[in-house]
């Protein structure tokens, strides 16, 4: 669920396939696993994990390339720590620019998360928190569901209203595919309920 588009600083051409690997190895292989670099670096988030999920749920290639270079433009600044479910650090913002940061976004973009490693999540019921760790979890940070996903907007500093998050689970918009046709009416009006009742307060 994004209310905005995930990322920042507008789309991005398609570059470099090869020379984004080599960047991606030497810029980011430290902190994150792919497996498309050989990678598996727990520092930052599993980009096979969370673009496996993102996939599953719609999210075509250029997509994925726009969220990838947002994200290091402005990545999002979250509580650290060694808790699983916590980040070890957070990126610095502009670890490449320009034509390089075209490269290693299209790099990702190919390839994280193709072979499957998170696979597509079926819910029944109507639990808005059940449904958001399902459908939204691994790409939001929402404090009260205990999830820190960085794909997407920090919904916990968004706090959006009932109807606007409604509308975004219903459309989509930016990046952020429709969810009208995988979740039932009922599904979308809890899970929206949900972010717009615990954005921004702790876990439950």
């Amino acid at each position: 669920m994004t209310l905005a588009a995930c990322g920042t600083g507008g789309r991005v051409e398609q570059g470099s396939l090869d020379n984004g690997r080599q960047l991606f190895g030497e810029k980011c292989g430290g902190c994150h696993t792919l497996e498309a670099a050989g990678t598996t670096s727990d520092i930052g988030p599993n980009l096979d994990a969370s673009f496996a999920q993102a996939r599953s749920e719609g999210f075509e290639e250029s997509s994925i390339r726009d969220i990838v270079a947002g994200q290091i433009r402005e990545p999002g600044q979250y509580a650290t720590g060694n808790a699983k479910h916590e980040l070890k650090a957070n990126m610095p913002p502009d670890l490449v620019t320009g034509q390089d940061l075209a490269d290693v976004a299209s790099f990702v973009a190919a390839n994280a998360g193709t072979n499957g490693f998170v696979q597509p999540v079926a819910v029944a019921g109507t639990n808005g928190k059940t449904i958001f760790v399902a459908k939204c979890g691994s790409c939001h940070t929402l404090k009260a569901a205990g999830t820190t996903g960085t794909v997407g907007p920090n919904l916990d500093q968004l706090k959006p209203p009932f109807d606007r998050a409604k509308q975004q689970v219903i459309s989509g918009g930016g990046v952020m595919p429709a969810f009208k046709g995988t979740l039932t009416d009922a599904q979308i009006d809890a899970v929206a309920r949900y972010v717009a009742e615990q954005a921004g307060k702790s876990k439950k």
